[in-house]
């Protein structure tokens, strides 16, 4: 079993940035993928960014040059830094770890933007 904790949500002005951390622990030895959706309120929860096993990194076009997903591999985390953020960044943000059998989630991190 894998276990997700997010930290770093937080309240941000527009135009200003935040940090999320996703630690795994548990069976992360085969995880294939590590990334970040979101869910704003009304909304479906959407893909913003993953890292495979590889090292390849996909975003979503409304993020693309503004957020950067990276990984730790010493401290079994993944990060996601947010700048330039607009006020429809404002989301639950989790991390979701995939390996052949399941995918794991964290139990999420608010953040909201100000304009």
């Amino acid at each position: 079993q894998v276990q997700l904790v997010e930290s770093g949500g937080g309240l941000a002005q527009a135009g200003g940035s935040l940090r999320l951390s996703c630690a795994a622990s548990g069976g992360i030895f085969d995880i294939n993928v590590m990334g970040w959706y979101r869910q704003a309120p009304g909304k479906r929860r959407e893909l913003v960014a993953t890292f495979t096993r590889g090292g390849s990194t996909n975003y979503i076009y409304s993020v693309k040059g503004r957020f950067t997903i990276s990984r730790d591999n010493a401290k079994n985390t993944v990060y996601l830094q947010m700048n330039s953020l607009k006020p429809e960044d404002t989301a639950v943000y989790y991390c979701c770890a995939s390996n052949e059998r399941a995918d794991y989630w964290g139990q999420g991190t608010q953040v909201t933007v100000s304009s």
